[in-house]
Order: structure tokens, then sequence, then C-alpha cells
């Protein structure tokens, strides 16, 4: 048994082999870029909403109503960052149930490359909430003894969001293909609805890690969080 995606190469481009990771990787980003065209592309007043723009409009007002609890300002700002990583996550393992995909999110790659997107999205977010100043000094706060404690901190966020859903999704492929050997007739159906549920749950929890650490960037030192209607 595969314990990575990275190890297996799922087809070949002028000789250069792709992975099942980078491979799909563009399967889901495709999928989703193709869906949000052919859904928004009659997003219209004048146009009667269908169910697909039903459903779409409940699974972003769900998302933004989460963000905006945690993180007021800039909701949409956030929306946008936030709101992407987990459809990405979602869908990479909600496809798990396709035979023969094996989700990108479980190849620790895939997983730090989520991770240090947060890493980089935190201070960008914090910069342009605060300004360079405003920003830097958060490092200090509340002596300047606690920089060296920040920096690794900020570090240490990136590492675990990567190893918690690494692990989690591994976790599970390992769990199944053991019960698969034990009962290859009963276990199949009970593992994906176990997969779905594990998959829809770590692409909640990295996102609302993600914007929890986004929300602690942008928030003015000594001053209350107070929701701003986004211009």
């Amino acid at each position: 048994m595969e314990m990575t995606p990275d190890e297996t190469t799922l087809f070949t481009v002028w000789g250069i082999g792709i992975n099942e990771t980078v491979g799909y990787t563009w399967v889901v980003m495709i999928l989703l870029t193709v869906a949000s065209i052919v859904i928004a592309r009659n997003l219209r007043p004048d146009v009667p909403p269908n169910r697909w723009r039903t459903t779409l409009e409940v699974i972003v007002t769900a998302i933004q109503s989460q963000i905006e609890e945690i993180s007021p300002r800039s909701s949409r700002h956030v929306l946008y960052f936030s709101g992407t990583l987990f459809l990405f996550i979602a869908l990479s393992n909600l496809l798990l149930v396709v035979p023969g995909f094996t989700p990108p999110t479980a190849s620790l790659s895939t997983t730090a490359a989520l991770a240090l997107s947060v890493l980089i999205a935190v201070p960008l977010f914090g910069i342009t909430g605060q300004g360079i100043r405003g920003y830097l000094k958060t490092y200090v706060q509340p002596s300047v003894i606690m920089l060296p404690f920040n920096i690794i901190s900020e570090f240490s966020r990136g590492i675990s969001l990567a190893i918690r859903l690494y692990g989690n999704v591994m976790s599970g492929a390992v769990i199944a293909g053991i019960l698969l050997g034990i009962a290859p007739f009963f276990f199949p159906v009970v593992m994906d609805v176990l997969g779905l549920l594990t998959g829809l749950i770590q692409a909640y929890i990295f996102a609302i890690l993600a914007t929890v650490y986004i929300s602690s960037a942008t928030a003015v030192v000594g001053k209350p969080l107070h929701k701003e209607k986004d211009k």
C-alpha cells in the first residue's frame, strides 16, 4: 500500500513523470474553476435563481457568516482566501469516493504548501490592516523579550496546520487499508462515509484556523473589534 501519492506516477508528459499529487491537484483546481464559471455565468439580478445558484449562495453565506464571527474587519477579503482553502480541501477529500482518486491532501507537500500560503497571507493581511509599523509592533507585544517567541509561534502555526491535515487524511487512508484487508465487503461503505465526514471537518478546521490567525494579525492592539461594512 502506497503511503503517499508522491510515490505514484499518474501520467508522463514529454518524458516527465507527473505524480498523483500534482495531477489530482490540477484536477481539483479545474473542477472548481469550471464549476465557478458555469454557476456564476448567469449570476445577475434579472435572472431567476436555479438550484446551483441557490446552493452556491448557501455555501458562500455560511462561510462568510463564520468568518464574520471571527474576523469582522475586511471579512470579504478574508472570505476569498479562507473560502478558497475550504473549497479546495473539501473537494479534494470528497473526491476520495471516486475509484482510483487519491486526494492531494494526503501528501505532506500539498498540506505544507497550504500551510505556507497561510504563513504568507497572515503578514500580508496584517500589513494591509495595520500598516508595516503597526504589524511589526505585534511581534514585540507585550515586551521586546517576546520577539523570538512570537517569531517561533508564527512558524509553528504553519507546521501544525500542515501536520494536522496530513496526519488526519493519511491516518484515515491507513485505517481504511487495514479494515479493507480484514473485511473488504463491509467496510468500504462505512469508511467512505467516515472519510467524507472527516474530510469536511478537516477542511472546516483548516479554514477556521487560517481565519483566526488572520484575525489576530489584523486586530489593532488596544481597540475593540467592530464590524465594518465592505466598500
